[in-house]
């Protein structure tokens, strides 16, 4: 997903790849039904006048404009965010045009919690706090899905760096 098997290093094995959750991409569903069902009513009611085609050209444009900005950034957003648990290290990959990545070695971290409020209960997602030894100290990350085992799966593999028993050796 974000991070290419030829990455790995030796001896390293990919845990589990997944994007935000899918609640990320609501707001910009709704947004594309309600500019989508907007400029259809718009483009219905423009009366026949001599400027009429400018008009529905008008509405196209800004309805495009609103489109690109309200529903199809934010899913180049959501599907340009990845996160990668490996045996030896987590990474968090984010940008469309720009990249960013942070990659929290395993040895390095040294807390890991999980946050859910009632409605990220009924969906199976929540927030994810990693704290490390590292340069950013604590790492929040919001809308992770399955967060129960994303956080079981990071644990465990933060006792086995710590127990000295990186791939199960």
């Amino acid at each position: 997903m974000t991070l290419p098997d030829h990455h790995l290093t030796q001896g390293e094995r990919r845990i589990r790849s997944f994007h935000p959750h899918w609640k990320r991409l609501i707001g910009p569903f709704v947004a594309l039904i309600l500019i989508a069902a907007a400029s259809g009513a718009a483009l219905w009611f423009i009366p026949e006048w001599e400027f009429a085609f400018y008009a529905r050209i008008a509405v196209v444009v800004i309805a495009l404009i609103l489109l690109t900005i309200w529903s199809f950034v934010p899913y180049l957003q959501w599907k340009n965010t990845g996160y990668v648990l490996t045996t030896h290290r987590f990474t968090i990959s984010t940008g469309v045009l720009n990249k960013s990545t942070d990659e929290i070695p395993i040895t390095k971290v040294n807390t890991v919690s999980s946050d859910q409020t009632f409605p990220e209960r009924l969906l199976g997602c929540g927030t994810l706090t990693v704290e490390s030894a590292g340069d950013r100290g604590e790492i929040v990350l919001r809308d992770i899905p399955k967060i129960q085992d994303v956080r079981t799966d990071l644990f465990r593999l933060v006792e086995d760096a710590t127990d000295g028993e990186l791939d199960g050796r």
